[in-house]
């Protein structure tokens, strides 16, 4: 029977101590005093994140303009190459012929020209003496720019034979990494074909939306992108990266779908980390120096609303719903709207209060006071009386 009683004793002390650590709990005073305190502001560091997706500066597709059987692939996955680098030969035996046939027609109009040139020039001399007529001089004339023009047609078409030629040898049009290579050697490819993606990954561009609230909230506070605050970028394994990356691009249209504005961040990428097509998520700062922060432990919530025990000049206590930022450090609540400065609010015991319960008011100082003396009581007086018993 003692063993029982001390047993019992025991879970009730300790009952007390979890109840007076817990948010709603408060040890049995015999009193209606509960601890309140009045509402302030204070400086909050926060953040808002958005979710991104990463894209080098510049992400260049590369497509043959001619088609044919690839005949060889000079460049790997992931490898670096520059600007004007031969990356990808297609079958040109035929381009190569129509190159020397076009060379074959220049040289030919060539000898027309310097043959109606000669005839010109000695028809000129004859009729400076009177030997041939004016017909005979036009005549010769003519034969000699005719020639001339069929000349310039046969060296258009011998650039055109070279830059059909020219087609067949894909370069890169930048600098950058080489994206994945589709195609292997001696398939049919044409200008539907992407070959490969050329990305310039020296700095990354990556995309996210802000809502249509943050833009507004961000020019009321007169906040334009040159002196908006750097960001971050947390990567998909959950690190934040080295570097820091500043908006530079904001969209002037406002998407009616989703009621978001598309902005862009770049970041540098010396290590090469960053990867066209990757995903991440932008953090940006943001600071409230006039915030006002209530830990969490006061707050009630009762069908995803929040709700607080704000106390009236008649001490009684109003059940008071209150909105808060969805970012919170797990342990307190940013107020956004429900309470104002000078508001007073209780801080615990709130699972024992009731709309319109009249209460005693004390600091959270003399509730704790309260909590070591009856804790204090408890173990001096009744446990060792129970023990005797």
């Amino acid at each position: 029977m003692k063993k029982n009683k001390m047993l019992l004793i025991a879970a009730v002390v300790a009952a007390m101590m979890v109840s007076c650590g817990r948010s709603g709990g408060r040890p049995n005073f015999g009193d209606n005093e509960y601890p309140v305190v009045a509402v302030g502001t204070s400086s909050a560091d926060m953040q808002t994140t958005y979710p991104a997706v990463i894209k080098g500066v510049q992400d260049v597709e590369i497509r043959p303009k001619a088609s044919g059987f690839l005949t060889q692939i000079n460049v790997r996955e992931g490898q670096n190459v520059g600007a004007g680098q031969l990356l990808f030969v297609i079958d040109n035996e035929t381009a190569q012929a129509q190159v020397r046939q076009a060379q074959a027609a220049v040289n030919a109009a060539q000898q027309a020209v310097n043959t109606t040139k000669l005839t010109y020039e000695n028809s000129v001399r004859l009729h400076e003496n009177n030997v041939i007529g004016d017909y005979e001089l036009q005549t010769t004339k003519n034969n000699y720019e005719s020639a001339q023009a069929q000349l310039a047609q046969a060296q258009a078409g011998l650039a055109s034979a070279r830059e059909a030629l020219s087609f067949c040898y894909v370069k890169s049009p930048a600098s950058g990494v080489v994206g994945t290579l589709p195609f292997k050697k001696g398939a049919l490819v044409s200008a539907s074909n992407a070959l490969t993606t050329v990305s310039n990954n020296s700095s990354m561009e990556v995309y996210f939306s802000m809502t249509e609230k943050d833009v507004l909230a961000m020019q009321k506070n007169g906040s334009g992108l040159e002196s908006m605050p750097s960001v971050k970028l947390q990567l998909a394994d959950g690190t934040i990266y080295t570097h820091e990356g500043k908006i530079t691009k904001m969209s002037g249209v406002i998407d009616a779908a989703t009621g978001s504005v598309q902005m862009i961040a770049v970041f540098p990428n010396n290590e090469r980390l960053l990867k066209s097509g990757g995903s991440g998520t932008i953090v940006i700062p943001r600071i409230n120096s006039s915030a006002i922060i209530i830990p969490q432990a006061c707050v009630s919530e009762v069908q995803n609303k929040k709700f607080v025990y704000v106390l009236d000049k008649d001490n009684k206590v109003k059940y008071t719903e209150i909105k808060v930022d969805p970012q919170n450090d797990g342990n307190n609540y940013i107020v956004v709207d429900g309470l104002k400065v000078g508001d007073k609010y209780v801080t615990n015991g709130i699972t024992k209060l009731n709309d319109g319960m009249e209460i005693v008011p004390i600091t959270p100082e003399r509730y704790q006071q309260k909590i070591d003396e009856a804790a204090k009581a408890m173990s001096a007086g009744e446990i060792v009386e129970a023990l005797k018993n």
